[in-house]
């Protein structure tokens, strides 16, 4: 015979604090089937193929030590790089880059584009070229000109409206992103003092000469660029989030990681 089931069950005792759930052994890729993207991947592959050929026209055509300290110059260094790897993984079905990456690249290219554009070879800015430096450039020169100012970082905006995903870019990410243009800042100001005075180039931009215009306006001039910078990667962050997503498909079903 089994024992009578009493009538009254006391209360087991509440587990003290909250339940941790176990990471998922469960890869994405179990869930979402990974999709190669060659669209995406060769368009990758052509602005790296860009960006490599313009950088590597301003080194055969210039002083490789003085190239290589502009600001465009680095910047598309960088995202060549980038791209190169976004190419891979897209086309090996792989996880993206991280948006950290890719808004900081992105950044970095429309700051060397607007620089050059609206302050340097904009007449009306007080920061104007002048002299030799304010003749268009020909030939050779006028190709890797144009293709590090203009298409490289029209490429890039290309890329990011039309081949990302977005709300990948955070506002937090933006302070950090502005560490590599003080970096640039230290770098500019230190080379100008290892230069002897008189040296031709001593510094980049005009707007970083302390020889015309002293620490203190050079300083100055940093700040407000810098602000505008940080109002720019504000404004991406800010365009990401309201885009629409271009890599949506309505008409397919399945969860969304």
């Amino acid at each position: 015979m089994t024992a009578p089931i009493p009538r009254d069950i006391p209360d087991l005792p509440a587990i003290p604090g909250k339940p941790a759930l176990k990471p998922s052994p469960v890869p994405a890729t179990a869930v979402v089937t990974p999709v190669r993207r060659p669209a995406a991947a060769v368009f990758r592959l052509l602005v790296t193929l860009a960006a490599t050929v313009g950088v590597t026209l301003e080194l055969l055509l210039g002083d490789p030590s003085r190239t290589l300290g502009y600001f465009a110059i680095q910047s598309n260094i960088l995202l060549a790089l980038v791209m190169a790897f976004s190419a891979r993984r897209a086309w090996t079905a792989s996880r993206p880059l991280p948006g950290s990456v890719l808004g900081a690249t992105l950044l970095y290219v429309v700051i060397a584009a607007l620089v050059h554009h609206l302050l340097l070879a904009n007449e009306a800015s007080p920061f104007s070229l002048t002299g030799e430096a304010a003749a268009a450039p020909t030939g050779w020169q006028a190709i890797a000109h144009h293709t590090l100012h203009t298409l490289t970082p029209i490429a890039a905006v290309l890329d990011w409206l039309l081949l990302t995903t977005p709300g990948r870019l955070h506002l937090r990410q933006a302070s950090t992103w502005l560490l590599y243009p003080l970096a640039y800042l230290a770098f500019s100001l230190t080379r100008g003092e290892l230069l002897l005075p008189g040296t031709p180039d001593r510094y980049l931009y005009p707007f970083l000469d302390v020889d015309q215009d002293g620490y203190k306006k050079v300083l100055g001039n940093a700040l407000l660029l810098g602000l505008s910078f940080y109002a720019l990667a504000t404004l991406l962050v800010a365009l990401d989030h309201a885009r629409p997503n271009p890599l949506r498909h309505p008409w397919k079903t399945g969860f969304r990681l």
